[in-house]
């Protein structure tokens, strides 16, 4: 414990420089900004970011920017789900619900308030926890050997496929669909072509930054451009912004309890913060000794959900940071972005990137802060934005896509591969599938096949290794346990929506 606060010093004495502290300034505003602005959203914008990450000279920087968008949208997307009830960011339709109600009965400002003072309070909370939780987790992965690995990219695979949303058997085509794309290119292990279909431009794989901008980029503007636009005018009064003592006293048992449950489901591979906003209201209205004023203007069911999301968004780097495993579309994209710094997430990252890791950690407590001092007198000018029309946003976030495709590596190969991504993403959009699987199986499709090579090396080419070694054995079984119970689940609830059979009619 000692030796992890003495990281921490010193992971602030690399946060506070004026360099880092102007990146995670930008990133805290322009994340609140994204948060606000349906249609755009944190893995867009990080997404169409990061060919700009070559320019930042230092990669603490550029991943403090990084960071800093993310958990800033987790706050911006309350403001318009309690003003407008227009999400600006998908965790944040569960707070719709009750915050426009308050809105509608002149509370606005306490429901903003409650939600910027839960918002911090679980973003300190989850900070605190990871400075402590993520190092035990890296001492543990560093025991793990190439069954140990595979064991975890199974599980992974799982759990992107059971708790992305919808059915299972969307999310398991999603992941194959994944793990198909990741596996193009050159085969590793014996230097063969694997379906690049003679395409030279193939042979290194599909670049990934190209194709996660045209995915949650393109494809999500596609998606907002076909759509109605929605009435974004604000004629509510915001009221008092202090909550009352009832409010307040209402809200402190939400907050606490949405923080751990939030930060709990962080730590999980495909959880989420949607997820852990969903899971806060529920515990909070079966917990609510007034259950029936849940969807009428409860402020718990503001507190709760928007303090789950933002400890989610925190906890979330513990198995990027030290299992190099992505546990949602966001930390996918932030995955990409450390791989661009030629930072290796993983057991060994606290190693070779020590500076890295505590200083990202040093920054998200003093993001916290900027954001509880910028959050509330910047309400009226995040309104005033959403008058400006989409298409233009669109169109500006479109051409910096394009042109920041391009200077990957100035290939009109990797703008073809933006576009077709887009339209693919946009596809999926139309017909309801989440992208989130099939991404993250992408990512891990490298471990998979590398692991699962190396483990039958090892093992004569046989399969016993998940079974001799303990830890690769648990997590197999567990995988397949999500998979069948999801399954089940899912199997049963369609039987119980078929129509019952009509009884024959007698005579």
């Amino acid at each position: 414990m000692n030796e992890s606060l003495l990281q921490l010093l010193h992971g602030f004495s690399l946060a506070l420089t004026p360099e880092n502290l102007l990146y995670a300034l930008v990133g805290s505003l322009l994340g609140t900004l994204v948060g606000v602005l349906p249609g755009v959203g944190p893995v867009a914008t990080i997404a169409v970011l990061l060919p700009i990450t070559y320019q930042v000279q230092t990669p603490i920087g550029a991943i403090i920017m990084l960071a800093a968008i993310y958990y800033g949208a987790m706050y911006g997307g309350s403001t318009t789900s309690i003003l407008l009830k227009v999400p600006g960011e998908a965790a944040s339709v569960i707070t719709c619900m009750d915050g426009y109600e308050m809105t509608r009965r002149g509370r606005a400002g306490p429901a903003l308030a409650i939600a910027a003072i839960g918002s911090f309070i679980a973003g300190t909370f989850a900070v605190i926890a990871l400075t402590f939780v993520g190092p035990m987790f890296a001492k543990f992965a560093v025991a793990f050997g190439p069954a140990e690995y595979f064991g975890l990219a199974v599980l992974g695979l799982a759990l992107c496929a059971s708790l992305s949303g919808g059915s299972p058997l969307k999310g398991l085509l999603m992941v194959f669909a994944g793990l198909l794309l990741g596996l193009v290119g050159i085969d590793t292990v014996t230097g063969v072509e694997r379906f690049t279909f003679g395409t030279p431009e193939l042979a290194n794989g599909i670049q990934m930054i190209p194709m996660l901008m045209g995915l949650y980029g393109l494809g999500e503007i596609l998606y907002s451009l076909g759509q109605k636009d929605e009435n974004t005018s604000f004629n509510a009064k915001l009221g008092s912004i202090l909550p009352s003592k009832a409010e307040w006293k209402e809200s402190q048992g939400a907050i606490a309890r949405g923080s751990v449950l939030g930060f709990i489901v962080g730590l999980i591979p495909g959880g989420g913060a949607l997820l852990s906003s969903l899971l806060s209201y529920t515990v909070e209205k079966r917990l609510s000794k007034t259950p029936e004023a849940f969807g009428r203007g409860a402020i718990a069911g503001v507190a709760g959900p928007e303090s789950a999301n933002n400890a989610s968004a925190t906890s979330s780097f513990v198995p990027l940071f030290t299992l190099g495993l992505p546990g949602n579309a966001v930390t996918a994209v932030l995955f990409a972005a450390l791989l661009i710094q030629n930072i290796q997430p993983g057991p060994m990252m606290l190693v070779r990137h020590a500076d890295v890791f505590w200083a990202v950690i040093a920054s998200m407590y003093v993001g916290n802060i900027m954001l509880l001092v910028l959050n509330l007198p910047l309400v009226g000018l995040w309104v005033q934005l959403l008058r400006v029309p989409f298409w233009i946003l669109g169109a500006a976030v479109l051409v910096l896509g394009i042109f920041g495709a391009y200077s990957l590596q100035n290939s009109i190969f990797d703008v073809y591969i933006l576009v077709i991504s887009g339209v693919v993403g946009y596809l999926f959009r139309k017909a309801d599938l989440d992208c989130a699987p099939l991404v993250m199986a992408f990512i891990l499709a490298n471990i998979l096949d590398t692991s699962l090579r190396q483990a039958l090396i090892k093992s004569d080419g046989s399969l016993s290794f998940i079974f001799s070694k303990p830890i690769s054995f648990v997590l197999v079984t567990v995988a397949v346990l999500v998979l069948v119970t999801q399954l089940v689940r899912h199997l049963r609830q369609m039987g119980g929506s078929l129509p019952a059979k009509p009884e024959p009619s007698q005579a």
